[in-house]
């Protein structure tokens, strides 16, 4: 079908493009029917333009588009040339002050958190750091997209609405000027013509239903039979479905579906095939059929190519409107005009009506286009964007409908805009007075709850996925309503009174209908069967908090409104209790002499609800009465007289008794769901309208009652009446030895009175309860939750309630009540509590949880205990009561409060005869400690005339009445205090009696005192203080002891450590099972030590025991004994790499014999250091590969290790490991013993290496070619001359037991599996290639981390560092003896061709190309193989050397040819050492060889400056891996700190300090080689500048430079949009700090196929860039994600820290972050050491959830 289309379309193209957009303009200017025109030209060209195809070409549709259709109408518009005419539009205009700017998804935003008058005024990137708010305490949040910057908008800000770029527009802003001024008449005219047929043209066409007719007047002629399939997107079916769906409807390939369904979920359609109706047709009904299963079906529709073409345009067309506008703003202006017209059809019928009220039946991409529009014209205009908010209010009931209906997100939907608008104070202000705005939205919400019982209250269905998607829409009108109040009035008109109370009375009825919602009734006998519905309630309660707490300040704000309301609010509570008495029989309550009038209700039998808003409204507004002192002005308008306090008490107080029976256990059969109500009503979220004001509420009704009638009822309601009524109750009780749960039951519910009164009386730091201020209370708050521990900035902002605006008030106050210490490399920043607040701590603080409630306790005892005080916590001083309140303090000394007081102490003096517990008393103590704090206070601030009233003192001192002359309150105490059952309470009586006798001394010298007697018998001074004195005495001599034990244990510490110093400086881990092997062998110290060559120091052997961790057998490694093994970690590695972007084709074929200077991959090895036996490690592997099999079969879960490829857990530490390396001694010493008496020189080495590298090939020849000719064959061996002592035939015995033979093939298998990625296979040939390699490089990375953090090569090196080299390269020397002899010849040879030049060996790589200590390391450890077969007395020794001396010469020449001639300023003629002339000398050599192709001869100088500097890493590599070879100590020169150490590298490797004269010592032979190195074709390219080459020393690779600021991070994140689908902005944008390339993570669109899978843009890049491990930064989680493999992973917390220390992953709370260096160089360490993927098998071992997570998708 292609193929036919191509010609046409061109043709098509060529006549397009041939239109002339001036004549076309000149056209229409001339018509007289202008609309008639426009909609031929439309109707003509769109379908030539638009889809004419299956596929979409946005530039070429573009392009004709401007051309053909958008370019006349722009000459129309300016009459002339848009090129010139736009510009002069523009100059004329003022640019506006508002910045208006539209967020893109995940864009920064930024908050100022003292300025902004709400949270949703935000500024964008630019304007926030142009702006004053930079230096406030600000948020910064990422945005979900769709709203948009304010500055310049005077109603956000508090001050600083401008910033600088924006500050400069505002100077000439004069009175609402008419921006049409600065347009001429005719633009005018002909604008108004475009705009509005244009606009209505879209607007038609957008909303057009028919799906193969268009329009009348946009009819073709000639129709053809092209069809579109067009897929809509819903929010019901997944990705999975819809691709799975695709796949099957139109059969496409995987890909192809996932390009479609991402483009479906971006834009909100795509057309899915293209062809004749019949084709389309069959499609939709296979889509339709197979998901209309579960869920309803996808929409998808067959529409006609040319409706698709026109809907394009039109929305083409629209973002064009956009931009023109942005010219100037009286284009704006008429766009306005034009949209808000009313059309012919009256009410709804303007074109923006008619959008809004069809944006639900509209596409994604289409919504978001005309919001766009609307954003950038009716919002940016100031004078429409009232006329617009007028529209969307009248319309607001329809458009929530719709939006119910519809499924797509609220971002996507036009109701979002409500933000806009509500937010403005002056708009919302105009909507309530105008158009009632407060009764529509809760009406409207009431509208959408439909369900009631018969009471007319909400009744929630069980919460399936459907409601709770339903509750969520119904919430966002909440949230409308919160806008609506989040800014209080400063001046009220009677309009807005008027309309604030017709509000106000809507949300009453409201909360009528939650009022005693989801009642419950307690289950006796069998526990409940179906979990109540609880959710949807609290849902509702929780996001109404804020609204409620709003309403309360928008009454506070004003008298009038505030009486009026109180009486509103009173008459519905009556309503709601309209027969209180519910036809409850009514009973007579009396105690002491006292009765009352009450009905019999319990609780434990009862209906009772949690939810009673209308009357904790009520509480709230009686206490601001309180607050705004209204109550005093104006008593004679309010009904206080007409309250009535029982009624008032009555369902708060049977809430707060339902809490205490919960948690007495009582209520256990109700299940989980009362669980969660309580613990929902007592949470920060919700007590501040649910718990508080229940308090508030009993508070009211006590201060308006007789205190002991409240205490009866109180005693009825929490069914403990019979208890305290009659006397002796409690004994009968317990001697009838009644069910254990009761008596327990009781104690509890008399603990949690008492715990009520304490709350009553003690609780008054809300303001208008107690005379105290907002900030106060957030003290108190703070205070207490310090108390329990020290806590973090977030902890602390999560425990205090949150205002409307996201506020806690925590900011202000902190820096009084608590001191901020820092985080360190770990953890947070934390505030502790300043000791001289521990004073105002309360023990029964009301928002205490009981766990909180007993931590805070013993802390507080603690910190008594350490300050060496008493352990009493006596209840502090607190506020007065405010007037209102004042008469609550009575309760403490009513009679029935005495009688109860007086109960208790009562059962704990005859401790044995009754059921009481401690707590209770305590409980009883506290009251007491309060009635006297409050006389002392009463006492201390009396006037004059007044009688203090408040007589607790005298009451206690009075024993009983007559009949049983029970001892007084006074008496019991001082019996109790002696008490030794009592320990714990001591010094609390202590404290009361003292305090006593202080009130009692106040009241004898107060004047006006009432003169009453007191009886109560107080104990003797005398006695105390001797009692004290003992005491003190004790505590004296303890104290003495305590010390001197500390003392002693102290010097023992300190002795340990003197002993064991080298331990401490370890910076690793160390670990217990290595042993002290070689190194701290003693050797004379006044030799030099020297590591090999004819120098070579000689070790005694020492001998080695270790223990195996598995069967703690102790073993000694010995050749012949059995293996041991350490347990070891072998992977890629590109942290060295100088080139990421090599790739390995086919690794079945490559040959890794040669290492790159770039180091481009290498094979790393780590170790933890724990010893095993081989055969002990074997059966625990087996061991762990059985569980797997068995768990496999079981649950399909991934574990931290791959079992499938050999790993598996350290059995001690549980470090990843993949394999083991053998223990093995000096491997040098078994076969070489050293001799070096007449050994030859280099030049002589080289020339007999050559002969038996000579030999050996010709043998080899021999054997390979067809043994036809036996008789031939003897002459050619004669021919042969063998050099002397050389005997190829011979084949040397292993001097290994066979088990560490074994274990020496594993390691060498697992190297060369993991390194080359292949199959494991012992006899290839690259196997020794690859365990010399892995020695190498892992020598080179722990070299380059000295360097890095300047520790000196010998220094203290952790214990598993250094056991993991000394068995590596041991093992590597080694390894040569389980592989085949000839195939480690045939690679020395090789090797050795690339230094010393031989006919055989074509093809190899020039000097440049070679690392040349990897090259060092293969030779020598390949080198025995040929040795062992040379017997004329050349020792093994003597090759290392003459290898070494070779191979540094090499390298060299390599710095030499490679090093750069900048000249740094101190060129200095005439050499002035020998070393400079000598390398002098060299480079003229190199420069002759070349053929003068090397650089002009730069200073002696600085040459050998460039040597020296370029050699000492491969001279500090070369010295690690001959210690760990010969086992030579290392000198002590080299283990301080500090110097370069070159004189000593030197000596120790036996090179002359002076390197050149290694070339003047053997200059016969070396100048033939340099000779053969510098014709290399590959050195000439490097040095006529063809090709690059790695330059020495190689700098240190480091992780990216991050910025300082996050938000920066953020913004570049926002800007960078997904690679594969087409400028889509990606969702989680991921930055790798490797290479700093930020990825798509996370998503469809980025997935690519990694050896067979589908793998995220992460993952897969982890294998370009890190073989297999990366480092990431999820930029909008804040998160740093470590990456191993596709099965390992975990997340790391982020090196970007806020000003209170801590780390803000998810980004939730918004504070400023800025970069902690230490915390990143932790990471780049982890990297540098090659710890990524053990840090992962720790975390993953630690927290089982990350195991679940497809990091592969990622």
């Amino acid at each position: 079908m292609a193929s036919e289309l191509e010609p046409e379309v061109q043709a098509i193209d060529r006549s397009l493009l041939e239109c002339s957009a001036e004549e076309i303009a000149g056209k229409w200017l001339q018509a007289t029917d202008l609309t008639r025109e426009l909609y031929q030209h439309l109707a003509h060209y769109v379908p030539k333009i638009y889809c004419r195809g299956p596929n979409p070409f946005p530039q070429k549709e573009d392009m004709l588009a401007q051309h053909v259709l958008l370019g006349p109408m722009e000459w129309y518009l300016c009459g002339e040339d848009p090129a010139f005419g736009f510009p002069k539009l523009e100059q004329a205009n003022k640019p506006s002050h508002l910045c208006g700017r539209v967020f893109k998804v995940g864009e920064p935003t930024y908050s100022c958190r003292d300025c902004a008058v709400d949270p949703t005024c935000v500024l964008c990137m630019e304007c926030f750091l142009g702006s004053i708010h930079r230096d406030h305490r600000y948020r910064m949040t990422t945005s979900g997209g769709g709203g948009f910057c304010d500055c310049g908008d005077t109603e956000a800000w508090k001050e600083g609405p401008y910033c600088q770029k924006h500050e400069l527009n505002t100077s000439e802003i004069e009175e609402e000027e008419d921006p049409l001024v600065h347009l001429s008449e005719d633009v005018i005219a002909r604008t108004y013509n475009i705009f509005a047929i244009m606009f209505r043209y879209a607007v038609e066409i957008l909303i057009w239903e028919k799906e193969s007719e268009l329009p009348e007047d946009l009819e073709m002629v000639e129709k053809s039979d092209t069809y579109y399939c067009m897929l809509f997107n819903d929010e019901v079916h997944t990705y999975e479905q819809v691709i799975y769906t695709l796949q099957k409807a139109v059969n496409c390939t995987q890909k192809e579906a996932i390009g479609f369904a991402t483009t479906v979920d971006r834009d909100g359609r795509r057309s899915v095939r293209y062809g004749d109706f019949q084709y389309c047709e069959q499609a939709k009904s296979v889509i339709v059929r197979n998901t209309s299963r579960q869920t309803k079906p996808l929409k998808v529709q067959v529409m006609h190519s040319s409706i698709v073409a026109h809907q394009n345009f039109g929305l083409k067309l629209l973002s064009w409107l956009g931009s023109i506008i942005g010219y100037s703003d009286g284009l704006r202006r008429i766009l306005c005009q034009v949209g808000l017209q009313e059309g012919p059809d009256g009410e709804n019928s303007s074109l923006v009506d008619r959008l809004m009220l069809s944006d639900s039946k509209l596409w994604k991409g289409a919504r978001s286009v005309y919001h766009q529009l609307f954003m950038s014209s009716l919002l940016m205009d100031l004078k429409y964007k009232k006329l617009f908010a007028v529209r969307f209010a009248k319309n607001y009931q329809q458009l929530q409908r719709d939006f119910m209906e519809d499924d797509h997100e609220r971002a996507v939907s036009v109701t979002a805009l409500s933000v806009q608008f509500f937010t403005a104070p002056t708009l919302a202000r105009m909507l309530i007075t105008e158009e009632n705005l407060m009764s529509i939205i809760i009406k409207t919400f009431m509208d959408h709850l439909r369900h009631r019982d018969a009471q007319g209250r909400f009744q929630f269905e069980r919460y399936t996925a459907l409601q709770a998607f339903k509750f969520r829409r119904v919430q966002s009108l909440i949230l409308d309503l919160k806008y609506v109040l989040i800014s209080k009035p400063t001046e009220w008109s009677d309009e807005l009174r008027q309309k604030f109370l017709e509000g106000f009375d809507a949300f009453l009825e409201l909360l009528k209908c939650m009022q005693g919602m989801d009642p419950i009734t307690r289950q006796v006998g069998q526990h409940i069967e179906m979990e109540p519905e609880w959710e949807a309630a609290f849902t509702l309660q929780m996001k109404l908090t804020h609204v409620i707490s709003m309403m309360q300040d928008w009454c506070a704000s004003d008298e009038k409104v505030l009486i009026e309301a109180y009486k509103k609010c009173l008459a519905v509570l009556m309503q709601c209790h309209g027969g209180y008495t519910d036809g409850e029989q009514p009973i007579t309550l009396s105690i002491c002499g006292h009765s009352v009038e009450t009905i019999r209700y319990c609780v434990s039998q009862e209906k009772v609800s949690i939810h009673l808003p209308v009357s904790r409204l009520l509480a709230g507004l009686h206490v601001l009465l309180s607050k705004s002192e209204v109550a005093y002005k104006f008593p004679e308008l309010l009904p206080l007289s007409e309250l009535s306090p029982p009624m008032l008490i009555e369902h708060p107080l049977r809430c707060l008794v339902l809490c205490a029976q919960v948690h007495a256990g009582m209520w256990r059969r109700n299940g989980f769901s009362l669980v969660n109500q309580i613990y929902y009503y007592h949470n920060v979220k919700c007590r501040r309208e649910m718990f508080d004001k229940d308090v508030v509420m009993l508070q009211t009704g006590v201060s308006m009652m007789d205190p002991n009638h409240f205490l009866m009822i109180m005693l009825s309601r929490f069914e403990l009446y019979q208890i305290f009524s009659t006397p002796d109750y409690g004994k009968r009780f317990s001697s009838e030895i009644t069910h254990k749960d009761v008596v327990q039951q009781n104690n509890t519910l008399i603990e949690e009175m008492l715990y009520l009164i304490i709350m009553l009386v003690g609780e008054r730091f809300s303001p208008g309860v107690g005379q105290v201020n907002a900030t106060d209370e957030i003290k108190r708050e703070i205070i207490h939750q310090l108390s329990i521990k020290p806590m973090a900035h977030s902890e602390l902002v999560k425990s205090l309630p949150e205002d409307e605006n996201k506020e806690t008030g925590m900011e202000s106050v902190i820096e009084a009540v608590a001191h901020f210490k820092k985080p360190g490399l770990t953890g947070r920043g934390m505030y502790e509590l300043k000791p001289e607040c521990a004073k105002e701590f309360n023990l029964y603080f009301y928002h205490f949880s009981r766990a909180e409630q007993s931590k805070a306790e013993e802390a507080q005892r603690k910190l008594k205990r350490q300050n060496r005080e008493d352990t009493a916590l006596p209840p502090p001083v607190l506020p007065p009561f405010c007037p209102l309140f004042a008469s609550l303090v009575n309760i403490l000394q009513s009679d029935v409060m005495l009688c109860i007081m007086g109960t208790i102490l009562q059962w704990a003096v005859e401790h044995n005869g009754y059921a009481w517990s401690e707590s209770m008393l305590q409980r009883v103590l506290h009251l007491i400690g309060m009635a006297l704090q409050e006389e002392k206070q009463h006492l201390e601030n009396v006037t004059e005339e007044h009688v203090v009233t408040f007589t607790f003192t005298q009451k206690i001192s009075k024993p009983g009445e007559a009949p049983k002359n029970s001892p007084s309150i006074l008496a019991m105490l001082e019996t109790l205090q002696n008490a030794p059952y009592l320990e714990v309470h001591k010094d609390m009586i202590r404290w009361i009696l003292k305090t006593f006798n202080a009130v009692k001394k106040m009241r004898e010298s107060s004047p006006t005192s009432p003169v009453a007697e007191t009886e109560g018998t107080i104990m003797e001074e005398t006695s105390r203080d001797k009692d004290k004195a003992e005491r003190k005495r004790k505590a004296e001599i303890a104290r003495l002891r305590r010390e001197k034990i500390m003392a002693q244990m102290s010097e023992m510490q300190r002795h340990f450590i003197d002993e064991n110093k080298e331990l401490f400086q370890q910076t690793l881990e160390l670990d217990a099972s290595t042993s002290a092997v070689l190194d701290n062998s003693p050797v004379a110290s006044d030799m030099t030590l020297t590591a090999l060559g004819p120098a070579q120091t000689q070790v005694p052997e020492q001998r080695q025991f270790v223990t195996c961790i598995l069967c703690q057998e102790e073993q000694e490694v010995k050749v012949e004994s059995r293996a041991m093994v350490l347990a070891a970690f072998v992977q890629r590695s590109t942290v060295l790499s100088k080139n990421r972007s090599k790739f390995i084709q086919d690794p079945e074929k490559y040959d890794p014999l040669f290492m790159h200077p770039d180091l481009s991959c290498g094979t790393h090895t780590s170790s933890c250091g724990h010893i095993m036996h081989a055969h002990c490690w074997q059966r625990y592997f087996d061991s762990v590969q059985a569980k797997e099999q068995r768990r496999q079969q079981r649950l399909r879960l991934h574990t931290s290790y791959d079992v499938e490829n050999g790993e598996f857990l350290c059995p001690l530490c549980e470090c990843l490991s993949n394999t083991v390396i053998p223990l093995l001694l000096p491997p040098r010493n078994i076969f070489n013993k050293l001799n070096f008496s007449d050994q030859p020189n280099l030049t002589q080495w080289i020339r007999t290496i050559s002969q038996q590298i000579k030999a050996l090939q010709f043998l080899r020849k021999e054997e390979s070619t067809p043994n036809n000719a036996s008789t031939k064959n003897s002459e050619n061996v004669d021919e042969l001359q063998l050099p002397e002592g050389f005997r190829p035939d011979f084949r040397p015995k292993n001097p290994y037991s066979e088990s560490i033979k074994e274990m020496l093939t594993t390691f060498g298998t697992a190297t060369y599996k993991v390194g080359l990625k292949v199959h494991p296979n012992e006899e290839d040939p690259r196997v020794p290639i690859m365990c010399w390699g892995s020695c190498a490089y892992t020598i080179q990375s722990i070299e380059r981390i000295l360097s890095d953090e300047d520790k000196p090569l010998f220094g203290p090196l952790p214990c598993r560092l250094d056991d993991c080299l000394r068995s590596l390269t041991r093992f590597a020397a080694a390894h040569w003896t389980v592989a085949s002899v000839s195939v480690v010849q045939g690679h020395f040879c090789k090797l050795f061709a690339s230094l010393v030049p031989n006919d055989s060996h074509e093809e190899l790589p020039c000097i440049l190309d070679i690392d040349m200590f990897h090259l060092l390391v293969a030779l020598v450890l390949a080198f025995p193989a040929l040795q062992c077969q040379d017997f004329s007395g050349i020792s093994l020794g003597t090759g290392d050397l003459h290898i070494f001396h070779l191979v540094t010469m090499a390298h060299i020449i390599q710095i030499l040819l490679t090093s750069c001639t900048e000249e740094n300023g101190m060129d200095q003629e005439n050499p002035t050492c020998e070393e400079e002339s000598a390398v002098l000398a060299l480079y003229k050599t190199l420069h002759r060889y070349t053929g003068s192709a090397l650089k002009e001869i730069p200073s002696g100088w600085h040459l050998w400056r460039s040597v020296r500097a370029g050699i000492m890493p491969f001279l500090k590599c070369s010295a690690l891996f001959f210690h760990y070879l010969n086992g030579v100590p290392s000198p002590p020169d080299i283990q301080v700190p500090g110097t370069s150490h070159f004189e000593h590298l030197c000596n120790y490797l036996s090179l002359p300090n002076n390197l050149i004269c290694l070339f003047q010592e053997n200059s016969e032979i070396m100048n033939s080689l340099i000779e053969s190195w510098c014709r290399n074709s590959e050195v000439k390219r490097y040095l006529e500048g063809e090709r690059d080459a790695i330059r020495y020393p190689r700098e240190s690779n480091k992780l990216i430079n991050l910025p300082e600021d996050y938000s920066s991070l953020i913004n570049q994140a926002s800007n960078f949009s997904c690679p594969k689908s087409g400028g889509d902005k990606s969702r989680a944008p991921t930055l790798c700090l490797v290479c700093g390339s930020l990825l798509c993570s996370q998503s469809y669109c980025c997935q690519t196929e990694l050896e067979g899978e589908d793998v995220g843009a992460c993952t897969a890049h982890t294998y370009s860039c890190g073989s297999g491990v990366g480092i990431f930064l999820r930029v909008r989680e804040c998160q740093v994600l470590f990456l191993a493999g596709k099965t390992k992973g975990c997340f790391y917390s982020p090196p970007y820290l806020d000003d209170y220390g801590e780390t803000d992953q998810g980004l939730r709370r918004g504070n400023p972050l800025h970069l902690c260096k230490e915390r990143f160089k932790k990471i780049q360490k982890l990297w540098h050491q090659h710890s990524v993927t053990e840090e992962i098998g720790h975390a993953q071992e630690a927290n089982q959830t990350l195991v679940g997570i497809d990091w592969q998708h990622l």
